[in-house]
C-alpha cells in the first residue's frame, strides 16, 4: 500500500506527532512502562487533542488497520503489530469541580496529578497503588483501588466518558446519552473506541491510617495464613493486601529484605487511627517486623502505602479471583513463590469484598463481585525467560483453580500466564451474560473490530 498520499493528508490534519517506523522519535514513542513487550505499529499518532484522535481513527479506517492505545503502557499485556497506535499521554488535563466532587480527566492523565488536585479540596479518586499509572485506562479496566472496599471499583464512580467510536465520532456518552455504550465503556472500554477524557466522582478522604508491615517469613511462616483470617472480620473502610516475595541477594535490593523471604502488609484505613491502631493490633502481634510505616497519613502520600517500583521494567502476571483460600491453600501456594520457586515471583493477595460485592449504582460491566479475594502472581523478568516465567506463574494459580469464581481481573494480567494458553475463554474476563452482551454491542459500535486491546472482544456473528 502506497502511504505516502494519506498519511501526507494525516499530517496535515494532526497536531500532534505523526510517526512512521524510522523516524527519529518513533522506537521513544512506542515504549511504555512495561519494557518486555513493545507496539510494533505501522503508524503513531501522538494526540495533543481529541480532534487528533478523531483524525487517527477516520485514517485506520479508511485504511482498513486497527488501532491500539497506548497512555503510559503500564497494563501492556498484547503489543499491537502494524496498525496505528495512539498515544495519549499528550491528553493529561485534570480540572476539579469542588461542590459537584468530581474531576474531569484527560487520558494521558496520571494517577499523581489527580490525587494532588482534588486533595486541595479535602477528596481523592479511586487510585490504585501505583501513582504513575494511567488513570483513565485504570477505570477503563474496572479499577481496583487503595479504598475499594469502602467505595467500590473505579468504574462504578463514572459521571461521563467522551470516547471516539469507529466511525470517527467524538460522543460524550453517559448514562442517559448511551446506557448500553455506558454500560460496556466501564469495564470493556478500549473494546469500542478511543476514550479522549471522562468525568469521574471523588470521595471526601483527604488522610488515611496507613502504610505496610514487612514481616521476615523465616521468623512468621504463617504470616498469610494469619492475614488471611484477619480479613474475615473488617470493617468495609479498611482495605489491605499481601505480598510476598523472595527477595534475592543482589545489592539494588533494600539491605532490609536483600537475600530474605518477605511479607509486605498493606493497610489503608479511612477510620481514625485510634480504632486502626486496634484493627492493625492482630498483625503487630504476629511476630518482630522488618519494618512499620502503618500511622496517619495525608492522602497525597498514598503512594507509600506500596512503594510500587516508578522505573520502567519487564514483567509478566496473571491472577485469579477466589470464593475463598484457606490456611492450606496459603502454604501451598507461598511454598510455590518461595526462595525455592525457579523464578523470582511476587504473590499478591487482595481482599475483596464490602462495596466490590455489592452492584454498582449504574450497572457496569466489571462482573465476579462475589469474589472474595484476587490472588495475583507477578513474575519480574531477571534472569528468566517469558516462558519460564509463564510456567512458574500457571503452576502458582494451578493450585487455587478448585476456588475460583471462574474469572481473572483484566488489568491485573500483563503479557500474562494465559497469554500461552490460546483456548482461555473470554468468559474469564467478564460473565458470560456479559461477554454475549459485549459481543452484540462490538458488531453494532466496531463492526470490522478496529479497536484491539489487551483483552479483545470479537463482534458477534
Amino acid at each position: 500500500m502506497n502511504e505516502a498520499g494519506p498519511i501526507a493528508a494525516l499530517r496535515d490534519r494532526v497536531r500532534g506527532e505523526v510517526l512512521l517506523p524510522g523516524d527519529d522519535a518513533f522506537a521513544a514513542r512506542c515504549a511504555g512502562f512495561q519494557t518486555a513487550y513493545r507496539h510494533r505499529p505501522s503508524v503513531l499518532v501522538r494526540a495533543t487533542d481529541p480532534e487528533d484522535v478523531v483524525a487517527a481513527v477516520r485514517y485506520a479506517a479508511a485504511e482498513g488497520l486497527p488501532v491500539a492505545v497506548q497512555a503510559t503502557g503500564h497494563g501492556l499485556a498484547v503489543a499491537t503489530d502494524g496498525g496505528v497506535l495512539i498515544n495519549t499521554a499528550g491528553l493529561s488535563e485534570v480540572t476539579i469541580d469542588a461542590p459537584a466532587r468530581t474531576a474531569r480527566i484527560g487520558a494521558g492523565a496520571r494517577f499523581a496529578a489527580v490525587v494532588d488536585a482534588a486533595a486541595r479540596y479535602g477528596l481523592a479518586p479511586l487510585n490504585g497503588s501505583a501513582p504513575g499509572v494511567g488513570a483513565v485506562g485504570y477505570v477503563l479496566g474496572g479499577g481496583l483501588g487503595l479504598l475499594a472496599r469502602e467505595f467500590g471499583y473505579a468504574a462504578d464512580r463514572v459521571r461521563s466518558i467522551d470516547v471516539v467510536t469507529a466511525d470517527g465520532r467524538l460522543r460524550r456518552v453517559t448514562a442517559d446519552s448511551d446506557p448500553e455504550l455506558f454500560w460496556a465503556l466501564r469495564g470493556a472500554g478500549a473494546n469500542f473506541g478511543v476514550v479522549t477524557g471522562m468525568e469521574i466522582d471523588l470521595v471526601p478522604v483527604s488522610r488515611l491510617y496507613g502504610g505496610e508491615l514487612v514481616f521476615d517469613l523465616a521468623r512468621t511462616p504463617d504470616l498469610l495464613a494469619e492475614y488471611l483470617r484477619w480479613t474475615e472480620d473488617l470493617p468495609d473502610e479498611l482495605t489491605s493486601s499481601v505480598s510476598l516475595l523472595a527477595y534475592p541477594d543482589l545489592p539494588f535490593f533494600p539491605a532490609l529484605v536483600r537475600g530474605r523471604y518477605a511479607a509486605h502488609v498493606r493497610i489503608a484505613y479511612t477510620g481514625d487511627s485510634r480504632t486502626g491502631e486496634r484493627l492493625v493490633a492482630p498483625l503487630r502481634a504476629l511476630g518482630p517486623r522488618l519494618s512499620d510505616t502503618v500511622a496517619e497519613m495525608p492522602y497525597t502520600e498514598c503512594g507509600a502505602i506500596y512503594n510500587d517500583p516508578p522505573q520502567p521494567h519487564a514483567y509478566q502476571g496473571d491472577n485469579v479471583l477466589l470464593r475463598a483460600f484457606g490456611p492450606q491453600q496459603a502454604a501451598e501456594v507461598a511454598e510455590l513463590v518461595g526462595p525455592g520457586s525457579p523464578v523470582p515471583c511476587v504473590l499478591d493477595v487482595r481482599h475483596l469484598g464490602g462495596a466490590l460485592g455489592r452492584p454498582a449504582g449504574v450497572p457496569n460491566a466489571v462482573g465476579h463481585r462475589s469474589a472474595r479475594y484476587l490472588l495475583r502472581v507477578l513474575m519480574p523478568l531477571m534472569g528468566a525467560t517469558p516462558d519460564e516465567a509463564r510456567t512458574a506463574g500457571e503452576k502458582v494459580l494451578g493450585a487455587l483453580a478448585a476456588e475460583s469464581v471462574g474469572g481473572r481481573f483484566q488489568s491485573l494480567v500483563y503479557g500474562g500466564c494465559a497469554q500461552g494458553a490460546p483456548d482461555a475463554p473470554a468468559t474469564d474476563f467478564w460473565e458470560p451474560a456479559d461477554h454475549r452482551r459485549l459481543a452484540v454491542l462490538k458488531a453494532e459500535i466496531d463492526p470490522a473490530n478496529t479497536f484491539r486491546c489487551n483483552r479483545n472482544i470479537e463482534p458477534a456473528a
